[in-house]
């Protein structure tokens, strides 16, 4: 498969891994509500009690803590220097939740990397954002050796009906098929596993 690489409307965005260098920008993405609610995109990486216990204060520790061991839960956009942007994709074994769920069980035993969610500052809503954060982690993927990248998508009933930005943190499925991915498997109705396996 091969990344759409049409993006003359769309604004120009870099994209930098998050790091300790990089920090502070994902510090000012997410806010002093860590995204939505405390999360500090943890709700994947936790056991839901420990998730809960944890809002706030103890998630942005637990990603922080992560960031400076020298792991690379996600990537950055940027746009004129300001962060935009946000894609967390690590390899599956490190998202507990997808572990243990019904609907996003493993398709098979193929080692793949998972994004588990797409967070885009209000002001950058609806422009194509999200397309070329999910191209950008295939590009992460590629670097890290990876060969195969898996999502967990949106899909509403009919495309025109809106998904309010809360429900839609995994990312709706028409911007994973603008970077190239391919529906895998549907065990929920709204909810497709889709794909982009790297030449």
């Amino acid at each position: 498969m091969s990344i759409n690489a049409d993006h003359s409307e769309l604004p120009a965005l870099t994209f930098k891994p998050l790091t300790p260098e990089t920090w502070a920008a994902f510090e000012q993405l997410f806010g002093e509500r860590g995204a939505c609610g405390g999360c500090w995109c943890m709700w994947w990486r936790l056991k839901n009690k420990d998730y809960e216990t944890g809002k706030g204060e103890s998630n942005r520790v637990a990603i922080k803590n992560m960031v400076d061991s020298g792991r690379i839960p996600g990537i950055l956009a940027f746009h004129d220097n300001k962060p935009v942007g946000w894609c967390s994709v690590s390899p599956r074994e490190e998202f507990l939740r997808l572990e243990n769920s019904r609907i996003f069980k493993p398709v098979d035993n193929q080692k793949v990397w998972s994004i588990v969610c797409l967070f885009v500052d209000k002001t950058c809503r609806n422009i194509g954002v999200s397309t070329q954060l999910i191209e950008a982690a295939i590009r992460h993927v590629k670097d890290q050796g990876g060969s195969i990248v898996e999502a967990y998508a949106v899909e509403p009933k009919t495309e025109a009906k809106k998904v309010p930005p809360v429900f839609a943190f995994n990312g709706l499925a028409s911007a994973y098929r603008n970077a190239g991915f391919q529906e895998v498997l549907r065990r929920s109705e709204k909810r497709p596993i889709m794909r982009f396996v790297i030449d």
